[in-house]
């Protein structure tokens, strides 16, 4: 289950998920531009189509998207500090929002998790819980928000590709794993997407940029 908060004075986003794997292959999902081109975004939302990522303190990285309706977008940055695989800081400066700078600091704890069962010896009794900190808000309380519910989403994304395998592709579009409330306005980083969580079984959906 994917937990998220903001802190009172909205400048910061705090969200964290467990994830049945140990930190190196968390680390290696949300670092690999290829594995994070699978499993970031939604049909009916928005996907990754391009990611490139020099993973070096002072290395840059770039996600290119497109929205449902084709409106395209880039999230960029830089990787300040990498203590892999327990820690990832990189700026955050996305088109959608103005290229507005904010960070996001990953850490990825060990848990020993004894007699935890899923299929593959590598999820077994060894797990990560995954913290999310999106700093640098400055009370914007709307983009604060959006990130919030958006992070709910994302956790929930990387938690079944590197449990599951699912991708973009094969993930069920009515899987509301960070989606909160039935019919909840929800907008996912990476694109200023606002969708009613009801309509991702088929309705329609709404887009702003």
């Amino acid at each position: 289950m994917t937990t998220a908060q903001i802190t009172p004075d909205n400048d910061v986003v705090l969200a964290e998920i467990f994830i049945a794997a140990p930190p190196a292959r968390v680390f290696e999902a949300i670092t690999d531009p290829k594995q994070t081109a699978q499993w970031w975004g939604q049909k009916g939302m928005y996907r990754i189509i391009n990611a490139k990522a020099d993973v070096r303190p002072g290395g840059k990285w770039l996600s290119e998207g497109v929205g449902d309706d084709g409106t395209k977008f880039t999230v960029e940055g830089e990787y300040l500090e990498i203590d892999a695989p327990r820690l990832l800081v990189q700026t955050w400066i996305p088109s959608y929002a103005g290229m507005q700078k904010t960070i996001v600091r990953w850490e990825l704890e060990p848990r020993d998790v004894h007699g935890l069962q899923h299929q593959g010896p590598a999820r077994v009794g060894t797990g990560t819980l995954v913290k999310i900190h999106h700093s640098g808000f400055a009370g914007n309380v709307q983009a604060a928000k959006g990130h919030s519910e958006g992070w709910k989403r994302v956790l929930g994304w990387v938690q079944m590709f590197v449990e599951q395998g699912k991708t973009v592709e094969t993930r069920d579009r009515e899987d509301r794993r960070g989606c909160g409330s039935e019919g909840q306005r929800v907008t996912a980083p990476g694109l200023n997407k606002v969708v009613e969580c009801g309509s991702l079984a088929g309705g329609s959906v709404k887009f702003s940029v």
